[in-house]
C-alpha cells in the first residue's frame, strides 16, 4: 500500500485495484480510517476529532490529486506523492 503523505503523525496511503467508492487510509497512531474522496465521509474506522479535522483540511485541498491518484490506483500504477499539510 502507497503511502501518498504523512503530517502531524498522520500517513495517508492507497490500496491498488480497491473497491468503489474512491478513497483512501489514514492512519494515526492506532487509529485507523477509511475517507471516501469526493463525500469528504469516513466509510470504516475511527481517528481522533483533531486527526479528522486535520485530514479532511488536507483532502480538501487536494481532492483533484486524490483522484488522479486513486485513478492510478486502479490501473495498478503507483501515486503520485501529495505534499503534506502544513
Amino acid at each position: 500500500m502507497p503511502t501518498i503523505s504523512v503530517f502531524y503523525g498522520i500517513i495517508i496511503r492507497m490500496f491498488f485495484d480497491e473497491h468503489a467508492p474512491p478513497h483512501f487510509h489514514a492512519q494515526y497512531a492506532e487509529f485507523k480510517a477509511s475517507i471516501d474522496i469526493n463525500t469528504l465521509e469516513v466509510l470504516d474506522g475511527k481517528l481522533p476529532r483533531r486527526a479528522l479535522e486535520l485530514v479532511l483540511d488536507w483532502t480538501e485541498l487536494h481532492q483533484a490529486e486524490l483522484r488522479d491518484d486513486w485513478n492510478l490506483c486502479q490501473q495498478q500504477q503507483a501515486p503520485n506523492k501529495i505534499d503534506p499539510l502544513r
